[in-house]
C-alpha cells in the first residue's frame, strides 16, 4: 500500500477498538511467566550450554598473548572462542567497534574471549582462569580535554553545520543576550533485561533467539560480521525486557552465542554480566553545548545559535543534540554545528530520544534563562516564539503544531499561575520551585510489512517482526487489525519478533509503532479485498462488522470466504514524500514542582505534569505508562544518572546497578499525563505519531529550571547533586 496523500476517512476512524485504553493482550502470559524472554528458552532440540564472556581489561592497546589452556582444562569447558580461533569475522553495519577484540582493542570491556562449559558457573570459574598479558597504549578519555580537537563530523543524517540569515550580526545587535555553556554527562541504558542470546546450529543454517529491538537490522548485521547469506540467519525476539535503544544493534553476546554453538556442536546460551552492559555495549554519550539566543525587549527571538560537542570511536557518529534547535522555536537567524572528539572509550549510540534529550536539557534551560533576563514569564516566552512553519524553511509548515494549547493547558492545570519569585516559596526546611519545558520530538516513518492470516473460524493472525520492548506492541496491532477488521480484539492473535516473518519498521527512534500499525493496517485491508472478493461482494463497497462481511443486502460471517482452509495476504505500508512536504513532529509541556531542603540540599520531585499532542493515541492506557515511564528516566537524567569515566584507564566507573544510581519508588511522584485530541492525516493512514520518546524530551530541564525557581540557584550541568547547591544555599538560610 502506498502512502502517498493524506489519509481521508478509514476503518480505523470508527475508534471501537483503536484509541480504547485497553489491558495489554500480553499481559497475562507476562504475569504467569510464559512469556519468553532471550535467556529462557528451553525446547530448542539439544540442552544448551553456557557462554561466559572475558572483557578487556585496558581501553587501548593490544593482545601481547592470552592464554586460554588452563580454562580449556577446567571441569565442564567445552570450548573457548577467541579472536585466534574464530576465523575471519567482519563487522556490521551497526556496529562501530569489532565485536570480538583481538589483537587490537578498542575500548574497555571489549569482548576477547567466551568459555563455554555445561554449566554457567563452570563457564563463569573457567573465564577466570584465561591470562591475558596486553601492551597498553595512550588513550582519550576526556571530552573536556579533546573538545579543542574535536572536528566537523562527516556523513549521519543530520548535517553537522546549519545556518540561516546572518546570526553573528543579529546576536550582536538584540537588545537582550544570553551565551551560556551547558553539559550532560554519559549515561547508560540500564535496562532489567540484559543483553542475551541463545544461538544454535542446523547445518549451515543459524537461529539467535536473543534480545534486540530491530530484528531486520539485526539479522543483516549477524549475516555480516560471521560471513555467511543472510538467509541462513533467523533472529528471533517475541519478548524483550527494556531496549531504550540499547539493543537497536546487534551486540558481542549475539555473535559469541553463534561462535560458540559452531565450536561447541550444541546450543549456547550468552547473557552479558552487569559491567559488560555498560562497558562493553553502546550508551549515551557525553556533551558540552554552547547556546546563545538574542532577543527583543519584548521577548522575540532574533537570533538563536546552538554548539555541540560530543566524543565516540574513531568511526563512529555525534550525539545530535542541536536538531531540536532547528525546529522548535522562531527566529530569523539561527545556527548550529556539531563537533567530534575522537574518545577511546566505548561506543556513544542511541539511548531513549537520542539528540533531543540532551539538546533539550540544555537548550530549555536557555530558554529559561532567557526569561529571566526578560523579566517574563517562561511560559509566554515560548508561547510568544511559538512558529507553524519550519523555521528553517518558511515554506514548509508543520502537519499539525500544538505546543501553544499543550503550554496553556498545562499552565492552568498544574497552577501556574501560583510560581512565585525565586527562592521565596518555603515549607518547613525545604524550598519549593515550579519549572516548565517544552517537548519535542520528530516523528519520522518507515515501511513496515506485516502478514495477515484468516482461517474458517474467523480468527486472524498478524505475523510481523515488529518488537515488543515492553511498550505495547501486541496489544495496538491487535486493535488495528480489529478495528480493520470488525472483529473484537479477542479474535486476533499477534506474532512478532521474527525474522522469518515480513519486515517491519522494529522499535526505535518514535517510528515504530505507527509505521507498524501502518503496516497491519495495509495486510488487513488486502485481507478485506480478498475476503470480499470470494463471498462474491463488492470490495469498494464491503462493510467490516461484527465479525461479518455484508454489501448490497447480503451479510456473510467473516470465516465464511476461507472454508475450510487459510487466506495469507501480506502487504506493507510504503510513505510517499509527505513527510517532505510538511514537517511531522511531536510536542508537549512539561511542568514539574520539586522541593529542596534548605539545609542539606537534596532535592525531591514533588509533582509532575506532562499535556502531550502526538496525533492519535493508539491505546490510552499504553501511552500513558509509556509518558509516565519517560517521566521517571527524566527525574534521573535530572538528578542522578551518570557514567562517571575513569579518564585515567578509561572506563565506567559505576558499571552495576548499585553505582549507576535511577529512580526507585521513592523518588517518583504523583505524575498527570494528558493528551490532546489529535488525528494527524498526514503521518500515515492511523493518524497516529509517537508518544514513547517524547515524555522524556525536556523533562530534565523543566526539573531544572523548578530547581533554580525554588533557591535562585542557577546550575548547568547534570545530574544536579547535593554538592552543587549545599555551599550556595547557605546564603538562603
Amino acid at each position: 500500500m502506498k502512502f502517498e496523500t493524506p489519509a481521508g476517512q478509514n476503518p480505523i476512524d470508527r475508534m471501537r477498538v483503536v484509541g480504547q485504553p485497553l489491558d495489554r493482550i500480553d499481559g497475562p502470559r507476562k504475569v504467569a511467566g510464559t512469556a519468553t524472554y532471550a535467556y529462557e528458552w528451553h525446547d530448542v532440540g539439544e540442552r544448551a550450554a553456557y557462554g561466559h564472556v572475558v572483557g578487556a581489561g585496558i581501553a587501548k592497546g593490544r593482545l601481547a598473548s592470552i592464554d586460554v589452556s588452563a580454562a580449556e582444562r577446567a571441569p565442564g569447558v567445552l570450548a573457548v572462542v577467541t579472536a585466534q580461533n574464530a576465523g575471519a569475522l567482519g563487522k556490521g553495519r551497526m556496529n562501530t567497534a569489532t565485536l570480538l577484540g583481538g589483537p587490537e582493542i578498542q575500548h574497555y570491556h571489549q569482548a576477547i574471549a567466551l568459555v563455554v562449559a555445561e554449566t554457567f558457573e563452570q563457564a563463569r570459574a573457567a573465564a577466570g582462569l584465561v591470562r591475558v598479558a596486553y601492551t597498553r597504549e595512550r588513550g582519550r578519555f576526556s571530552l573536556a580535554r579533546e573538545k579543542d580537537k574535536a572536528v566537523k563530523p562527516q556523513g549521519g543524517d543530520t548535517p553537522a553545520d546549519t545556518a540561516v540569515g546572518d546570526f553573528d550580526t543579529a546576536f550582536a545587535a538584540a537588545d537582550v543576550t544570553l551565551d551560556q555553556t551547558y553539559t550532560t554527562p554519559d549515561q547508560s541504558h540500564a535496562m532489567m533485561e540484559p543483553m542475551a542470546s541463545l544461538a544454535a546450529w542446523d547445518g549451515d543454517a543459524l537461529t539467535i533467539w536473543t534480545s534486540n529491538q530491530m530484528i531486520a537490522w539485526g539479522r543483516g548485521d549477524v549475516a555480516r560480521t560471521l560471513g555467511i547469506p543472510r538467509d541462513k540467519v533467523r533472529l528471533v525476539s517475541p519478548f524483550i525486557g527494556g531496549g531504550f535503544g540499547g539493543k537497536l544493534f546487534v551486540r558481542a553476546d549475539a555473535v559469541l552465542a553463534a561462535l560458540g554453538a559452531k565450536a561447541a556442536k550444541r546450543p549456547v546460551k550468552v547473557a552479558l554480566h552487569r559491567p559488560l552492559i555498560a562497558n562493553n555495549t553502546t550508551h549515551r554519550p557525553a556533551t558540552e553545548q554552547r547556546i546563545r539566543i538574542g532577543a527583543t525587549r519584548d521577548g522575540r527571538i532574533t537570533a538563536i545559535g546552538h554548539e555541540s560537542w560530543s566524543g565516540d570511536l574513531e568511526g563512529g557518529g555525534p550525539e545530535v543534540a542541536v536538531q531540536q534547535t532547528r525546529l522548535l522555536y522562531a527566529g530569523e537567524h539561527r545556527m548550529t554545528k556539531m563537533r567530534l572528539a575522537t574518545l577511546d572509550l566505548p561506543e556513544g549510540n542511541a539511548m531513549r530520544a537520542p539528540g533531543e534529550t540532551p539538546g533539550m536539557m540544555a537548550l530549555e534551560i536557555a530558554i529559561d534563562e532567557l526569561a529571566d533576563a526578560l523579566g517574563m514569564d517562561p511560559v509566554e516566552l515560548r508561547i510568544r516564539n511559538d512558529t507553524q512553519v519550519d523555521p528553517e524553511k518558511p515554506e514548509r509548515p508543520f502537519s499539525q503544531r500544538q505546543l501553544v494549547e499543550c503550554l496553556r493547558q498545562g499552565a492552568e492545570r498544574f497552577g501556574w499561575n501560583a510560581r512565585k519569585a525565586h527562592g521565596s516559596v518555603r515549607d518547613g526546611r525545604w524550598l519549593v520551585g515550579l519549572g516548565v519545558a517544552a517537548g519535542f520530538r520528530n516523528a519520522p516513518v518507515t515501511k513496515s510489512g506485516a502478514r495477515a492470516r484468516l482461517d474458517g473460524d474467523g480468527r486472524v493472525t498478524i505475523e510481523t517482526d515488529m518488537t515488543d520492548i515492553g511498550t505495547g506492541s501486541y496489544t495496538i496491532i491487535a486493535q488495528t487489525a480489529a478495528e480493520t477488521l470488525g472483529l473484537p480484539i479477542e479474535a486476533i492473535d499477534v506474532k512478532l519478533g521474527d525474522s522469518d516473518f515480513p519486515v517491519s519498521a522494529g522499535s526505535g527512534g518514535q517510528w515504530g509503532a505507527n509505521s507498524a500499525t501502518a503496516g497491519v493496517y495495509a495486510a488487513c485491508m488486502k485481507l478485506r479485498e480478498v475476503v470480499a472478493t470470494r463471498l462474491d461482494l463488492d470490495p469498494a463497497t464491503a462493510g467490516f462488522s461484527d465479525g461479518r462481511v455484508h454489501a448490497g443486502g447480503r451479510s456473510f460471517p467473516l470465516g465464511d470466504a476461507a472454508g475450510a482452509g487459510q487466506i495469507v495476504v501480506e502487504d506493507a505500508i510504503e510513505f510517499g514524500d509527505l513527510d517532505q512536504q510538511k514537517q511531522l513532529s511531536t510536542f508537549a509541556a512539561h511542568f514539574c514542582e520539586v522541593g529542596v531542603d534548605a539545609l542539606t540540599g537534596e532535592t525531591r520531585v514533588r509533582r509532575m505534569l506532562s499535556v502531550c499532542a502526538a496525533g492519535r493515541i493508539l491505546n490510552p492506557k499504553q501511552a500513558r505508562s509509556q509518558i509516565i515511564g519517560a517521566m521517571t528516566m527524566g527525574i534521573g537524567a535530572a538528578l542522578c544518572e551518570e557514567l562517571v569515566v575513569d579518564d585515567t584507564l578509561g572506563f565506567f566507573v559505576n558499571h552495576d546497578l548499585a553505582g549507576y544510581e535511577v529512580p526507585v519508588h521513592a523518588d517518583v511522584p504523583r505524575q498527570e499525563v494528558v493528551f490532546l485530541d489529535e488525528a494527524d492525516a498526514d503521518s500515515s493512514p492511523m493518524k497516529a505519531k509517537g508518544v514513547g520518546e517524547l515524555g522524556l524530551c525536556g523533562v530534565p530541564a523543566a526539573i531544572a529550571n523548578a530547581i533554580h525557581n525554588a533557591t535562585g540557584i542557577r546550575v548547568r550541568k547534570y545530574p544536579i547533586t547535593v554538592e552543587d547547591l549545599i555551599d550556595r544555599l547557605s546564603a538562603i538560610g
